[in-house]
């Protein structure tokens, strides 16, 4: 993804024009198909869009509404594209730029899921995993580095995402217990040094490098996007039935024992109960899909993983691929309908695991507009995505050592992968290449090694 050039401060620009609902539609409809690289590629590559080259709304907005998403449990990239859907067109908005996050990327996995069961022992596939590991490697740590040069703008900032990566890298510190401390360390840093925890860190360059918004630092706040206790009440009790009606409807049809009631009640429990994005949720779901249900194996569950790496949407979509997988092998709509097993048990999984994000923000994001301007709440949200980027540093280097050593420590170094990377991020960094191009040249250089020069 390339770096918008800063806007000289002597090139005077004037305010875009507001966005109709369509325009915005098809934005978020480009978004669901090029979201590749997991949430950090996805959060920058919005930023880019929305900050800097639509400039549809502003840079402290964009982040002040990030870091409400980084506190939520689920995938924030998501809960930020519903979140800027909803500030823009109001619940329909973001309705639609949260689902069209996502219905492209579930389409595809779908796709991609059954082409694995079915013939994952190919050649032709095991050489495009090969290609596409290394290069996501590379596009997760750029994207690192893009999210953390827009929130790391002082060396508090700095010090608090470095004591995040030590916390979690050196000592296994839960990611709950980080947030915690983050939002102490915000809450008495906003008031010791509020400068150092303005969204943006204090400096006022984003107005400067990016010119006007349509929903800029001053923009009042929309009308729907006020807080009443009415608003709330509706927004928490339709997401109720949302969840008990499909719910219900499974335990009468199915019983509660059954792989398709246990796994929307699971992937309940995911959504709910596991903080810091898609990586964070992923050891959850790893330990309940393999040990605790036997859904799939975990060569499976790692190769899952590449896929949602390779395909659009949000990374935590890896869900579709463990429903699909484990309808499939199971043959719960007996051995003639595999398929079908298995695209119901993905859309059901998905169903379940992004319905509490919707509810998050249509009911949250009132409240959060009401203290973009509060430093009181600012100063521990800012905190908070510090910390956030060095959760995610650590998870990019436990990504590039599965890739770089396959087989641990103990094995040999994977020379080739460790070119690709470097080739993948030359591509990004010097060439501004896009995602999807860096892995679709990447997956055919992975092909022509496994089954040209036999690596």
């Amino acid at each position: 993804m390339s770096i918008t050039n800063a806007v000289a401060d002597d090139a005077p620009l004037t305010r875009p024009a507001d966005v109709g609902f369509w325009e915005a539609f098809r934005l978020w409809l480009k978004l669901g198909f090029m979201g590749f690289g997991g949430p950090a590629a996805q959060i920058a590559l919005m930023h880019r869009e929305l900050v800097e080259q639509r400039r549809w709304i502003s840079e402290r907005r964009f982040l002040h509404a990030l870091n409400y998403c980084m506190l939520l449990p689920g995938p924030e990239a998501q809960q930020l594209a519903t979140y800027m859907g909803w500030l823009m067109h109001r619940t329909w908005g973001g309705i639609v730029a949260g689902a069209l996050f996502i219905l492209p990327g579930l389409c595809f996995l779908i796709g991609l899921s059954w082409l694995y069961i079915a013939y994952g022992d190919v050649p032709l596939v095991a050489g495009l995993f090969y290609g596409i590991k290394p290069a996501v490697t590379a596009v997760v740590v750029y994207a690192v580095h893009r999210i953390g040069s827009r929130t790391l703008k002082n060396n508090v900032l700095w010090a608090i995402a470095a004591a995040a990566f030590v916390a979690i890298f050196a000592f296994n510190v839960p990611f709950p217990a980080i947030v915690a401390g983050a939002i102490v360390v915000g809450y008495i840093g906003g008031r010791v040094a509020p400068d150092k925890f303005k969204t943006g860190g204090g400096h006022g360059s984003a107005k400067q490098s990016y010119g006007p918004a349509v929903i800029d630092d001053e923009t009042p706040t929309p009308a729907h996007a006020l807080f009443r206790w009415s608003k709330l009440a509706r927004v928490l009790i339709i997401g109720a039935i949302l969840w008990s009606v499909p719910m219900a409807l499974l335990n009468m049809v199915y019983g509660w024992d059954h792989t398709f009631t246990q796994m929307g009640w699971f992937f309940t429990k995911a959504a709910l109960l596991t903080f810091g994005g898609a990586y964070a949720v992923l050891p959850y779901i790893y330990q309940g899909a393999i040990t605790n249900h036997g859904w799939l194996t975990p060569t499976q569950m790692i190769d899952g993983l590449a896929l949602g790496e390779a395909n659009p949407g949000p990374l935590i979509m890896v869900v579709a691929f463990v429903g699909f997988v484990g309808a499939y092998v199971k043959t719960l709509f007996g051995p003639d309908m595999l398929f079908a097993a298995g695209c119901f048990a993905a859309v059901l999984v998905s169903w379940f695991t992004f319905l509490p994000s919707f509810i998050f923000i249509l009911a949250g994001g009132p409240f959060v507009e009401t203290t973009h301007g509060n430093l009181k709440f600012t100063a521990p949200l800012t905190a908070i995505t510090a910390a956030v980027v060095g959760v995610i540093l650590n998870l990019a280097v436990f990504f590039a050592y599965h890739v770089l050593w396959p087989k641990g420590f103990a094995g040999s170094f994977d020379w080739v992968a460790a070119v690709l990377v470097v080739l993948a991020a030359v591509a990004l960094v010097r060439y501004k290449r896009n995602v999807m191009q860096v892995i679709a040249v990447s997956a055919l250089i992975g092909l022509l090694l496994k089954t040209v020069v036999n690596v």
